[in-house]
Parts: C-alpha cells; structure tokens; sequence
C-alpha cells in the first residue's frame, strides 16, 4: 500500500453528535473545549484530527496529545486499545505505511512528510521543546497542569497553531472557566454534551452505572461521581478532594482578592523540592489573626542556585524559610544538603520536624481557616489546592489514605510545610490579642497598613 491511497481521517467517520466540533476544527477553528460525558470519545477525535492536521500541506510541524502527567500517558493513549477492533488507537489514527520512524520508549511518531507526533504530560510542560509545535490536544483538562497553557499559548500564537480542550469536569476549576469564557469568546468553539444529548447509552445501561457507582463510593458519592462524569456537572462535589470545601468556603468569603504586601512586615515561606518534580515555594506574611499569601512561584529541572535567586530577587525581607525533610538530604547532584546550599545562598531555613501525611493535610486545613490569598499572585497555587486530592485504590474500591502525587501534589505539599513550620516554631502563631483572636481583619484594614508601611520607609529615605 502507497501513502496516497491512505485517505485520512483512517477508516473513522464522526459520530453524529461529534460532527458539531469536527467540522469546527476542519473549518479552521483555532481554539476548541469540549466537555464530553466519559466514553463519548474525546480522545478518539482528538488523534484523527492530529492525523488530517499533520498531514495538511503547509502545515508540516510538530503536534502533541498532552495528558495530565507523562506517566499517564502510555496507558490512556499510546496503549490504548480499541476493544472492538483490537488495534491500538494510535495504529488506526496513524498507520504504519504514513510513518518514518516510531520511538515506543518516547511515545513519538515522526510522519514521512516530516510531521511529528507525541505523547506528553502537562506536569512537565515547561521542558518541552515547542518551538515548531502547530497543535496540542489536552486531554483531561481539567486535571492538567493550568500553568502549560499559559506557557505554550504563546508558541501557537506564533506559529498559528491550533488548540483542543477536551475533558469531563472536576469541579468549578480552570476548566469550567475555560468552558464559560469559551461559550461568550467568538474566536473559540465550546461544547458541552451530558449522556442526554448524544444517546449513547439505554436508560437501563445508565441506571446500573449509577447503582454500581453508589454500590462503590456509597450513595453521595457515588451521586457525585455520576453527575460529574456522565452529566458534566462542573457544581458536583469533587470525589476525594482535600481542600475543596474549604475552597468554596474562603471563595464564598472573598478571601480570593489582592493582598498586599506590607514592607515592614516579615515574609515567611513554606517549601517543597523537586529537580524532575517541580519546585514550589509559598510566600506569606502574618497579620492580626490571619496570614496572607501574598505570592507563589513553581518551576521544575532548575539547581537550587535559581531558587536562592528568585527569593533575593523578590523585594521582602524574610523572617523564616520552611523546609521539607528532605533538604537535609545530600542531592541535587552537589557534594552538600539543600538546606546547606540554600545557606550558602544566603536563605537560611529550617527543617519541618518528621510528621504523616496525615498531620500535615490537617495543619493545611487549619491555615486555610486562617488565611487570604492574592487572586493573581497566588493563582498557580490556588489551582493546584483546589485539585489535591486523595487517590482512588481500584483493588480495594475506595479512596486511598495517601493523597495524590502528581501536578497539584507539590504545591499542597509546599502549603502544608508552610503551616507546620510556622505553627511549629511560633506556639501561638495567630494571637495577637484577645480582643483579635476571634476576628479577621478586614481587606480595608490591610490596605491602609500596607499604605502606612510604605508611607513611612518613603519618609524614611527621604
């Protein structure tokens, strides 16, 4: 068989209620998020689009199927089998006779035109080498890394590349926004089609898969769970979720808005490190019965020479650096700890004391009680605690005690050392008076602080 009597898309037509987004995208559409019920075949359209696009004259480049984490990429795309063919997805999206070259341990497909295919993980996104990539298919959406489109968004404005969304929902995150704003952006298609609008499934069918859901989570849950992944419903509770009650209460609060930052006050931070694993690093000061976020900043694959410059960097005088247990650990390829490193850098830390995770999920939740946050500042961290959440065991059929490790994990880790640090070391960290102890400070309050504070260091270089 020659490549020209391959025809694309490869023996696949749409399905009528894919048709809609299908012929968007063929039509030009350069933007496009779909909230699909599970099993409406997100994935599916998504590769044979990839398979048209990259073999259209003029538009020879690079195109990525990002998942929310590498290593869950093997498993949903690269191995994925079509159970009523038994081929895998990526062999009948993109046949042998179109390939020069297939790299498995890569999960890349380089396209005898010179088009190239990947699978990726938004979890790493900022080691990608994109300079020629023309389309990207995130896949789960809603449990990717939000701060990747705001990293590669620039490269396909470049390169008027293309974009697709696809997901079911997880709550009211980056996801439902992305939905919202799409609905109202004239340069954008969004779609969202519940079990109810493509008919996939009998009533009969659907009525076991809630019985058997609720049979596996209990009754609420199980509720939850159905509604999310088969009705789309961006308001059903998260399954699993650490923080997110505690979210929507702070939301309800307006404890999502602008902090500032008061100069003659210290900033303290709360670690977690990684060099393939991300780095994140919490900002925040303390104030009469609260503490406010005032910053966040995450990054991966750097030395800890980056990290000690982007503190110095920063215009706050530090009072305290917390430190996970592993900065005493001797890595990072260098002769001496993190914590030695980062002292010869001039941030001077300590250790948070051995603890479960338990404890420090349970010193999280109490600072949340406590806390403001930046809206924009904080908004890659925000992100990252509305997602932690706890794992689901499929061979015990119930949530897992240990929470998820992956993309959000780092920054809720880093929050959590920011808690345990703190309370550690400062007994009575939020008292400041009786009178206090039971009452927040206003934003109004902050403000005119933040005013005196700058007020005075203009009187005093002066």
């Amino acid at each position: 068989m020659s490549d020209l009597q391959i025809h694309l898309p490869n023996n696949w037509k749409a399905r009528p209620y894919q048709q809609k987004l299908w012929k968007a995208l063929r039509g030009g559409t350069k933007r496009a998020v779909a909230i699909w019920h599970r099993r409406a075949g997100k994935d599916e359209i998504g590769l044979h689009f990839i398979a048209v696009a990259s073999h259209t004259p003029g538009k020879i480049g690079t195109y990525w199927h990002m998942l929310p984490e590498a290593r869950q990429a093997r498993r949903a795309i690269w191995d994925a089998v079509n159970s009523h063919t038994g081929k895998r997805r990526i062999d009948e999206a993109f046949p042998l006779e179109l390939r020069e070259v297939t790299r498995e341990n890569e999960m890349f497909i380089k396209f005898k035109n010179g088009s190239t295919y990947q699978v990726v993980g938004s979890d790493n996104y900022d080691s990608l080498i994109g300079a020629g990539v023309l389309g990207i298919v995130y896949s789960e959406w809603a449990l990717s890394k939000p701060g990747s489109w705001s990293f590669l968004r620039p490269i396909l404005l470049e390169n008027d590349g293309w974009a697709l969304f696809i997901s079911t929902p997880r709550g009211r995150n980056h996801c439902a926004q992305m939905y919202e704003d799409g609905l109202v952006d004239p340069e954008w298609y969004a779609e969202k089609l519940t079990v109810d609008d493509t008919g996939l499934f009998t009533e009969e069918q659907l009525a076991r898969e809630l019985m058997e859901t609720q049979r596996e989570l209990g009754e609420k849950p199980g509720s939850a769970m159905y509604n999310q992944e088969y009705m789309c419903d961006f308001d059903a509770p998260q399954i699993g979720s650490v923080y997110a009650e505690l979210m929507a209460d702070l939301e309800k609060d307006d404890r999502f808005t602008e902090v500032k930052w008061v100069p003659n006050k210290p900033v303290f931070c709360g670690y977690d490190l990684g060099r393939s694993d991300s780095t994140s690093i919490w900002f925040f000061q303390v104030g009469p019965g609260a503490v406010y976020f005032i910053d966040f900043y995450e990054s991966s694959g750097e030395d800890v020479d980056h990290y000690a410059k982007v503190i110095h960097d920063k215009p706050y005088v530090y009072k305290d650096h917390y430190f996970p247990w592993d900065a005493r650990v001797v890595s990072l390829a260098a002769k001496n700890s993190v914590l030695e490193q980062m002292s010869d850098l001039g941030v001077r830390g300590h250790i948070v004391k051995g603890h479960h995770e338990h404890d420090r999920i349970a010193a999280g939740r109490a600072l949340l009680r406590r806390s403001y946050f930046d809206r924009e500042a904080c908004k890659d961290g925000l992100a990252a605690l509305r997602d932690y959440h706890y794992t689901w065991d499929e061979d015990k059929h119930k949530l897992s005690d240990k929470a998820y490790h992956g993309w959000s994990s780092h920054a809720a880790d880093a929050f959590g050392y920011a808690a345990m640090g703190y309370s550690e070391l400062n007994p009575a960290p939020f008292k400041s008076s009786s009178a206090q102890l039971n009452r927040l400070p206003t934003m109004g309050e902050i403000t005119r602080a933040h005013d005196r504070a700058v007020g005075n260091r203009e009187q005093r270089i002066m």
